[in-house]
């Protein structure tokens, strides 16, 4: 997890404002997605889904429409589901990861979220470059990621400003 206060504050009122997605951005996202990685993707909560879904857009705003990338931005996040954490247990969960506080077993399932992620899109046969960034989002960027492509799913994975919409 980025552990600035700016990126926390972010999020969490991302997360505690998120929308569902309307029918038609779902319907956008299926057509994103391999069945079994859609499946997966609807299993998240709101927020995770319309982050997904706003990570997405922007890597298509930046240029790349290619689907693995698309994968990348939508899938990054699918290890937090298995939390089960609201607003609330995330927020305590990122001020005590932050601090170095002993943890409960969700908070470490939602703390190793990338690696999880990462190990269930391993099952699911999702695209590599959506592994190797689901695994490294949080961390350096690994040697099988391009350096502007990183810069860009990074970028993405940034919450959106207050009052702005990314929606096409």
């Amino acid at each position: 997890m980025s552990g600035s206060l700016s990126h926390l504050t972010r999020r969490f009122f991302d997360v505690l404002t998120s929308k569902p997605l309307s029918i038609s951005e779902r319907a956008t996202v299926a057509s994103w997605l391999a069945p079994e990685l859609a499946e997966v993707f609807f299993e998240q909560m709101d927020a995770d889904q319309r982050h997904g879904y706003h990570a997405a857009l922007s890597v298509i705003s930046d240029g790349h429409d290619d689907g693995e990338v698309i994968t990348a931005a939508l899938m990054h996040d699918v290890g937090k589901r298995h939390a089960h954490l609201g607003v609330i247990g995330r927020s305590v969960a990122s001020v005590m990861i932050v601090l170095g506080l002993p943890l409960t077993e969700r908070m470490v399932l939602y703390r190793d979220h990338g690696r999880n992620g990462a190990r269930e899109l391993v099952e699911l046969q999702a695209p590599s470059l959506a592994i190797e960034y689901a695994l490294h989002h949080q961390g350096e960027r690994p040697q099988t990621i391009e350096s502007n492509l990183w810069k860009t799913l990074v970028a993405a994975d940034q919450a959106p400003k207050a009052g702005t919409r990314a929606d096409f």
